[in-house]
């Protein structure tokens, strides 16, 4: 028998190999990722699992929110005393905190646009430092703001008739909104450059004409988005609505959450965070939809050249 012709073994043994494959597939730094969708799936689960659970309870039929018991809407409108819908307090809470997130949106959207216009725009003196003031709401804590905002209204006499009440919650929420706002816009700003206001301009469009008829509706994915975002974060504030409250006239839904589970919540409190959640993600949905029509892709640029072409006068 030649030497060719002896089978020719293994010298490593498959135990090893399988051991080298493994550890080759756990440390490939260009293969795909191993553990970040593990990752992603457990902060899902971990967020959304504790709210399915209270949302399950407003649901419950006896008043405990630790054993289900069957399912009843009794704590939406079935309890003639602490449903929510029959609930005063609950209610009042709820449209408090309506009102409050509504006239939030309306005064920070537009006053954080113009803003942003006016930061993204500003090269003078002082533009530096006007941009970084225009972030300090973001990075102060909201307990200090709340305090703040609280001795403004309470002790300096210029700002002492506002006092305490919904005209101060009012001004308190559109404080640290407007940054939220002005940082969405000035994004948008960035990104579209200013190749269509200048081409408006030269097209005859004065200033405020280029604004209002090419960069506004360029914009307005941004607008929705922050506008949405801005009722998102006002209508669950809980530290700036309390400091700034004077009464049960004023109490918003944090707070009264907040009061009940201080005491023996009732499976009405997760009846009405489930509410306020379902508002919140309704509002959200409806946002997001918004902005995917304004950004599109079909015709959303014939439109911008139609809209500058106008100017051709």
């Amino acid at each position: 028998m030649t030497q060719a012709a002896i089978p020719r073994t293994s010298a490593r043994p498959p135990a090893a190999g399988a051991v080298a494959q493994l550890r080759g597939w756990f440390t490939n730094p260009w293969g795909r990722p191993r553990f970040l969708p593990l990752i992603a799936w457990l902060y899902l689960a971990w967020s959304i699992v504790p709210v399915l659970i209270a949302i399950q309870f407003s649901f419950n039929t006896t008043r405990s929110t630790s054993v289900w018991h069957g399912f009843s809407t009794r704590w939406y409108w079935g309890d003639p005393v602490y449903s929510v819908w029959n609930n005063p307090e609950l209610r009042g809470a709820l449209a408090q905190s309506l009102k409050l997130a509504a006239a939030d949106v309306a005064i920070a959207t537009p006053i954080g646009v113009l803003l942003a216009l006016g930061l993204a725009r500003w090269r003078g003196r002082g533009s530096g430092a006007s941009n970084f003031l225009m972030l300090f709401p973001l990075v102060t804590p909201e307990i200090v703001m709340g305090v703040s905002l609280l001795l403004l209204f309470t002790q300096l006499p210029p700002f002492a008739a506002i006092r305490t009440g919904t005209t101060a919650q009012i001004l308190g929420h559109v404080t640290f909104s407007i940054s939220y706002v002005v940082v969405i816009v000035r994004g948008r700003l960035f990104s579209i450059g200013r190749e269509y206001e200048e081409a408006a301009a030269d097209l005859g469009a004065s200033p405020a004409v280029a604004i209002l008829r090419v960069l506004m509706p360029l914009l307005a994915p941004a607008i929705v988005a922050s506008a949405a975002i801005v009722f998102a974060i006002s209508i669950d504030d809980f530290v700036i609505s309390q400091w700034l409250s004077n009464g049960p006239n004023t109490t918003t839904v944090p707070i009264e959450i907040y009061s009940a589970a201080r005491g023996q919540a009732l499976p009405n409190t997760n009846a009405i965070a489930t509410i306020m959640l379902l508002i919140t993600l309704v509002t959200v949905v409806a946002g997001y939809a918004v902005y995917r029509f304004f950004t599109r892709a079909e015709g959303f640029g014939g439109r911008v050249a139609t809209t500058v072409a106008d100017f051709g006068i």
